[in-house]
């Protein structure tokens, strides 16, 4: 794997998880912003590097490094990367707006991504069943929010979006079948999706989600 070497590159380092939702939108924040970053893939079967337990006492995925600076909050990592790169932004500067927009990211960070882990990674059946019906019926209720504007509660594309859009590219994998009454969900999912650098975020592993050639 990698070496503490790697880490004292000029160039930001980014220790990431190929099949995460958290790690997967760090990179695809990268890739908005045209950001020189180094990805380094983490087997977490085979344990973390040691280098990574040095930097981050947690050892958690995702971890950012950036010359003396380790940051391994995944929304910390993705506002700094918004702050420390500013076009195009990516968070509105208004109070209120900033403030709902932060409140949605905390809600998918600690409510949504949890539930995709469980689906993923769990092997009781039971818990997995139920981890993937409360995820449908969260999409289903949020069907309100995606029906009169262009991206999720705003006309712009945000940090927001980009944390849905890795939960979109993941749902057949996930066995999430959205009925047609989600249209406004699956249009979003296809317009977000669809852009260009998105393709260029993803690893084999979430390629191999889609079956993706």
């Amino acid at each position: 794997m990698s070496d503490v070497s790697m880490v004292q590159r000029s160039v930001m380092t980014l220790f990431s998880d190929s099949k995460g939702p958290s790690s997967h939108r760090v990179r695809l924040m990268a890739k908005e912003k045209d950001i020189p970053m180094e990805v380094v893939e983490v087997n977490l079967e085979e344990g973390l590097p040691e280098d990574l337990m040095e930097l981050n006492p947690y050892g958690t995925l995702p971890t950012l490094v950036d010359r003396d600076l380790v940051l391994y909050d995944p929304q910390v990592i993705i506002e700094y990367l918004d702050e420390r790169f500013p076009h195009p932004p990516l968070m509105s500067v208004d109070p209120i707006s900033k403030a709902r927009s932060r409140q949605m990211l905390r809600q998918i960070e600690m409510e949504w991504y949890p539930l995709v882990e469980t689906i993923q990674n769990n092997e009781n059946e039971k818990e997995v069943k139920e981890a993937r019906r409360n995820f449908q019926e969260r999409l289903i209720q949020m069907i309100p929010a995606f029906e009169h504007q262009a991206y999720f509660l705003s006309d712009e594309y945000s940090l927001v979006d980009i944390s849905l859009a890795v939960l979109m590219w993941r749902l057949p994998a996930l066995g999430i079948d959205l009925p047609k009454s989600a249209k406004p969900i699956i249009d979003y999912s296809e317009k977000v999706l669809s852009r260009e650098v998105f393709m260029e975020s993803l690893s084999d592993d979430e390629l191999d989600m889609r079956d993706v050639v």
